[in-house]
């Protein structure tokens, strides 16, 4: 069989095509990588007698671009920029002060001492749940969980 570098260089335009049919329309560095990676690793462990390399190949690029999304998706569904953003406006007491819905400014003065910590680490100083977690003394789980109620009471509390 041909080196890898000759097998990366004809398998490249298969690359781009799996790019083109999932649609992906940012990071495409990170998606060819994955597609580079999957070539190497098909090449590595395919084996002759199965069949052909190329639908092999081509498998295991899809999948590994699929795999991608599937994380990229799965870090989009926790975080949640928009929603992060959407807080730390919120909870900026210069702008609370100005901000023409009092129900906002009842809304954090119904939560406790220990939420309003919460969410100026998490949503003005911007720290990780990790970081969350040490300041406070417990597990990372036991952040994201406080975090998940406090949310729900602010959006109960504001509806």
């Amino acid at each position: 069989m041909k080196t890898f570098e000759e097998v990366l260089t004809q398998y490249e335009p298969m690359i781009s095509a799996c790019i083109r049919k999932l649609h992906i329309y940012k990071n495409h560095e990170l998606y060819k990588q994955a597609g580079n990676i999957a070539l190497w690793k098909a090449w590595v462990k395919f084996d002759e007698d199965k069949g052909e390399f190329t639908p092999y190949a081509y498998r295991s690029m899809y999948g590994a671009m699929l795999d991608e999304l599937k994380k990229e998706k799965h870090v989009e569904d926790t975080i949640n920029p928009v929603e992060d953003e959407k807080l730390s406006l919120l909870i900026d007491h210069s702008l609370v002060s100005t901000f023409k819905h009092e129900e906002l400014g009842l809304a954090l003065e119904k939560l406790t001492w220990d939420e309003q910590r919460l969410l100026s680490w998490l949503f003005i100083e911007g720290i990780s749940l990790q970081q969350a977690a040490t300041r406070a003394g417990i597990s990372q789980s036991g952040i994201k969980k406080r975090r998940e109620r406090l949310l729900n009471k602010l959006r109960e509390i504001l509806v």
